[in-house]
């Protein structure tokens, strides 16, 4: 039975004491990263972002916050979030693999997926892979935890595969690794010096 993100899975991920992982403080580092990267290697303001897998969009207010032009669009498989804050927090209804065919008029300075892809499939995270790098101008934030992690939090349907598969992955899409969860657009390939792409030792 496929896991239901509805109001119970995010009271108790999200704002039950108990359960939760992370903090408000670390969310503001974490968006501040994504977004220095985004603009350090655009060379200019970040002026939009996609959100993959973005749950109640907890990343939104954050941004508008450091940047207060910024366009969000949100997409998340749940119907809950969609229902509750679709139009008030733009989010549209997708799951990561659905980025295979979905396009939007524009691409991306900054697209996020942030805890999500370590709970999907090969196939799935391959599919979404390509709409990635077709709508990316700049930096991908895709954080993932690995089999070399000590991950916390919902372990439901949480794949151990090892840091060079996804670096493997991500490379044959051709996203290029800049740390620190960041991966450029192929276009930004020549703007890169080659000690700053990332690389897992063999």
């Amino acid at each position: 039975m496929r896991k239901a993100y509805d109001r119970a899975y995010f009271d108790r991920w999200y704002r039950d004491p108990a359960h939760a992982v992370g903090s408000a403080a670390a969310l503001r580092r974490k968006v501040a990263l994504a977004v220095a990267q985004a603009e350090y290697y655009l060379g200019r303001t970040l002026r939009n972002v996609l959100d993959v897998g973005c749950g109640e969009a907890p990343w939104r207010a954050v941004l508008r916050r450091l940047r207060p032009g910024v366009s969000y669009r949100g997409l998340d498989p749940s119907p809950y979030v969609v229902a509750r804050y679709g139009r008030r927090r733009d989010i549209g209804l997708a799951r990561f693999g659905q980025l295979a065919e979905l396009r939007f008029d524009h691409r991306f300075d900054l697209i996020v997926c942030s805890d999500v892809l370590h709970y999907l499939s090969a196939a799935e995270i391959r599919a979404g892979l390509t709409g990635v790098v077709d709508m990316l101008e700049g930096v991908a934030f895709l954080e993932v935890f690995t089999s070399r992690d000590g991950a916390e939090g919902d372990l439901e349907g949480f794949h151990r595969r090892t840091p060079a598969w996804y670096l493997r992955t991500f490379a044959e899409a051709g996203l290029l690794p800049c740390g620190s969860h960041g991966y450029l657009a192929p276009r930004l390939g020549r703007r890169i010096a080659a000690l700053e792409v990332a690389r897992w030792p063999a």
